[in-house]
C-alpha cells in the first residue's frame, strides 16, 4: 500500500517528464540563437519602419559566387544551417534573409503581403550588400517567392533553384476561398502537437526524429508567447497571399537556368481539408508536378529524390546537396 501511495504521488511528475518540453519564444526570437550572426536591414515600407533579419556568410575561400536562400512558410533562415555550411565550404557566399513576418524579422500589425513586396525587400538587401548577381534558391513558399524574384530581377538572378516549391498547381481552381479571419482562427489553434501531427503526416511519411523535432519546436515555441496573436495574424495574411497569387502561369517567362529538386513523396497542398476526398487525391502530387514544371520552365533541369517528402535538405541532405553543388558550379 505504501509503494502504491508513493507511486501515486510521483505520477504527475512522471507524466510531466514524458511530455514535450517546448521552450517559450518571443515573437522576434530574441531568445533563440541562429547558427550564424544575424544583422538587420531597416526598411521604410507601407508607411512604417520594419526590420528584416538576415545572415550573410562569406567564406575565406570565396569564389565570387553568391547564393540567396529563401525559407518556406513554416520556417525561417535557421533551418538552412547544414546547407549554409556545405555551400560556404565550397566557396560560395550565402545570404539568408528572414522575410518580413518570419523569424527574427518584424511582425507588423498591418501589412499587405505580396510576393512582389517580399522580392523588392530582398533586392534592397542585395543592393545594400553590393551583390549584383546570385543564385536564388527557394524552398516551399520560398520557391514561389524565388520565382517572383527571378521574374522581377532577371539580371540579378544568375541561376534559379526550386526545392519542393509550393504553387506548382493553382489551388483556387478547386478549393473554396477562405477569408483571412478563417486562416487567423485556424492559426490561433496551433500548438506543438498539431504542428508535429501535420509535419509528420505531410513532410516525413509518419516518421520522426530529433532533426525534425527541433523545427517543430521552433514553430511551437511562439504559440505560448503573450503576443502570439500578432504571429497568427501575419500568418493568416501570408496564407491569403499564397492562395491568391499563383506564379505557375509565368513559368514560361523565367530567363535563368533553373534546377528543380523534388522529393517525390511530397503531397503538400494548400486547402486539402476543404475539398472532397476525390479532389484531395489529385492535389500535391509532386511526382507529377515536378515533371510538369520542368516542361513549363525554359532551360530547366529536374532532379527527383525518391522516398523523400517536402524537405529534402532536412530529410535526405546528401541527395539534395550533391546535385545542387554540381548545378552551381556549371558554367
Amino acid at each position: 500500500m505504501k509503494k502504491l501511495k508513493v507511486l501515486f504521488l510521483l505520477l504527475p511528475f512522471i507524466c510531466f517528464s514524458q511530455q514535450e518540453k517546448i521552450k517559450a519564444l518571443d515573437i522576434n526570437l530574441h531568445n533563440y540563437e541562429y547558427p550564424f550572426p544575424v544583422k538587420f536591414l531597416e526598411l521604410q515600407i507601407q508607411n512604417q519602419t520594419l526590420k528584416m533579419a538576415y545572415m550573410d556568410i562569406k567564406p575565406a575561400n570565396y569564389n565570387n559566387k553568391n547564393v540567396v536562400l529563401f525559407h518556406g512558410k513554416n520556417f525561417n533562415g535557421a533551418y538552412w544551417e547544414t546547407t549554409i555550411k556545405a555551400l560556404t565550404k565550397e566557396g560560395f557566399r550565402v545570404i539568408v534573409p528572414d522575410q518580413i513576418g518570419f523569424g527574427k524579422s518584424s511582425k507588423p500589425d498591418h501589412f499587405q503581403y505580396t510576393f512582389q513586396q517580399l522580392a523588392e525587400n530582398t533586392k534592397n538587401l542585395l543592393d545594400l550588400l553590393g551583390v549584383q548577381k546570385a543564385t536564388i534558391l527557394g524552398h516551399s513558399m520560398g520557391g514561389m517567392l524565388a520565382t517572383r524574384f527571378s521574374l522581377m530581377y532577371p539580371q540579378t538572378t544568375e541561376k534559379l533553384v526550386l526545392e519542393n516549391p509550393i504553387g506548382l498547381e493553382d489551388w483556387k481552381l478547386v478549393v473554396p476561398y477562405q477569408n483571412i479571419i478563417w486562416w487567423y482562427e485556424s492559426e490561433l489553434k496551433q500548438n506543438y502537437e498539431a504542428i508535429k501531427k501535420y509535419q509528420m503526416a505531410n513532410y516525413y511519411d509518419g516518421k520522426w526524429n530529433a532533426d525534425y523535432q527541433k523545427w517543430a519546436e521552433l514553430g511551437a515555441g511562439w504559440t505560448t508567447a503573450p503576443d502570439y496573436k500578432k504571429v497568427a495574424w501575419n500568418s493568416a495574411l501570408l496564407y491569403d497571399m499564397i492562395f491568391t497569387q499563383p506564379v505557375l502561369y509565368e513559368f514560361k517567362n523565367i530567363k535563368s537556368p533553373t534546377l528543380l529538386i523534388i522529393g517525390t513523396r511530397d503531397k503538400t497542398a494548400l486547402g486539402k481539408p476543404l475539398v472532397s476526398e476525390e479532389i484531395r487525391k489529385t492535389m500535391g502530387n509532386y511526382a507529377e508536378l515536378g515533371k510538369t514544371a520542368q516542361k513549363a520552365i525554359p532551360n530547366a533541369k529536374l532532379v527527383e529524390i525518391p522516398n523523400t517528402g517536402h524537405l529534402p535538405h532536412i530529410e535526405t541532405f546528401d541527395a539534395f546537396i550533391k546535385p545542387l553543388i554540381v548545378f552551381l558550379k556549371e558554367n
